[in-house]
């Protein structure tokens, strides 16, 4: 039997809308909701492989922190425990000179001093010092090389280019040669001098940001009578907020972990940067042997800003990356 029209103010009869016969105890899918589909076998795979792989990265910081968290004399006589063994905060307040000697001594650490703030301080002139540098003359030869017509462009790129393909560990001894006849050994300067201009990568960055900005933009600045100096940095650099920010952020962090050429360069610490300095937990004695618990906890603070920076910046970065054209 049919189910009976609904009598309307006008008269005529309004269909009622009868619902789909469905199982016992389902109830039907709302209107515009998809029906929600199980995940194929290929899917679950994915997602494991996926948490695996996180897990397997995140692992290394997590026994850093267990190691931080422990006593030395914990730590040899306990070494497989997944909890820290004589939980403390000692070898924290070892890296931040809150702790005497004996305090060290008697937590199993090597009692050697570690200037923390001393190196902090070389690390963020040493690095601030590259980034700034290299964005300023990166831009303006990614803006030669993108903008500016002259003759063998194309072929000076490809050249400049080409430094991309040349190992790190090749230009390490004539770069320290060049900095021992400037007379800069165990300076700053010394340290940040090799890529404090420009980089193959930061050029090539940065002109594929440039090829993408209208040049109709820049024809109505010269229009309005800004010089070809005034376009670059009243027009294009503001413009480039983004792509600089991405290239800041990846330059400093690059520079904040280099180790291999500070510590060829600098040998006091009067230049030595935070990466180099944490060697001091290193040093055998008799008594103690390594401060494994002081190493980890200094990693962890040195490490600590770089991480938060990228957390902070990792979709901008992405997204910039992205929008560059780099594959």
């Amino acid at each position: 039997m049919s189910p009976t029209p609904a009598p309307t103010s006008t008269g005529s009869a309004a269909p009622v809308p009868v619902p789909a016969a469905s199982g016992p105890g389902t109830a039907p899918p709302a209107a515009g909701q998809r029906p929600r589909r199980r995940p194929g076998p290929g899917r679950i795979l994915a997602w494991a492989f996926m948490i695996g792989i996180v897990l397997v990265t995140l692992f290394p910081f997590y026994w850093m922190l267990r190691t931080a968290l422990s006593t030395n004399l914990g730590l040899q006589a306990d070494p497989s425990s997944w909890v820290p063994p004589e939980f403390t905060w000692g070898a924290f307040e070892r890296v931040l000179g809150l702790q005497s000697t004996e305090e060290a001594l008697a937590e199993g650490g090597s009692g050697t001093a570690l200037n923390f703030w001393r190196y902090l301080v070389n690390s963020v002139v040493v690095a601030s010092l590259i980034t700034v540098c290299q964005l300023l003359f990166s831009a303006m030869a990614a803006y030669a090389f993108s903008r500016l017509k002259w003759p063998g462009r194309d072929k000076v790129f490809a050249l400049f280019l080409a430094g991309l393909m040349v190992p790190t560990i090749f230009t390490l001894l004539p770069n320290f040669v060049l900095i021992k006849e400037l007379g800069l050994i165990d300076t700053m300067l010394g340290i940040a001098l090799p890529t404090m201009f420009m980089t193959p990568f930061a050029v090539f960055f940065l002109r594929q940001f440039f090829l993408n900005v209208p040049a109709e933009i820049e024809e109505a600045a010269l229009l309005d009578g800004v010089s070809k100096v005034g376009v670059f940095f009243r027009v294009v650099l503001p413009m480039s907020a983004a792509p600089l920010t991405t290239l800041g952020i990846l330059t400093y962090i690059t520079a904040w972990n280099d180790y291999f050429w500070p510590l060829m360069v600098s040998y006091t610490d009067a230049s030595r940067v935070l990466t180099v300095a944490l060697g001091v937990f290193r040093s055998q004695s008799p008594q103690t042997g390594t401060d494994w618990a002081g190493l980890m906890a200094a990693t962890l603070v040195a490490a600590l800003p770089m991480i938060l920076l990228f957390a902070v910046f990792a979709r901008r970065i992405v997204n910039s990356i992205g929008f560059s054209g780099i594959k």
